[in-house]
């Protein structure tokens, strides 16, 4: 939860003063692989015999990761959607090469940035549903 919590944080303050940050992508994928690892250690509770106090807790969990997952589809629709318009990128010069970059870098970092921000939102009920505070 932290790391998405982080990555979306980052996210929101690059998106919102338009500036694309590599950072934000590090901090992303990192969160990624929690969110993964999250749900492999969920699995081995389960599998072991640990029970959540509200089984509500394993509907959370699935969701958090197809909103992973659902997040990186969008992700790749949102580019698309920023070059639909363009037949030819080579064609274009240098300067709205960068410009077309910097647009689909921002479309992307808001719709995962909107993703961390559910995941974290998820991780938080998912976490008051096992009992506890986040897993």
């Amino acid at each position: 939860m932290c790391a998405n919590g982080l990555a979306a944080g980052w996210g929101a303050a690059a998106w919102l003063r338009q500036e694309p940050s590599v950072w934000f992508w590090y901090l992303l994928r990192a969160a990624q692989v929690v969110v993964i690892a999250q749900v492999a250690l969920g699995m081995w509770l389960l599998i072991s015999g640990n029970q959540p106090e509200d089984e509500l807790h394993y509907l959370y969990g699935v969701a958090i990761l197809a909103v992973t997952m659902v997040s990186e589809g969008m992700r790749v629709g949102a580019a698309q959607r920023e070059l639909d318009g363009v037949e030819d990128i080579e064609a274009l010069d240098r300067a709205e090469q960068g410009a077309l970059a910097r647009r689909v870098v921002l479309r992307e970092m808001g719709v995962m940035t909107i993703g961390a921000l559910l995941i974290v939102t998820l991780a938080l009920r998912a976490g008051a549903s096992a009992g506890g505070f986040g897993v």
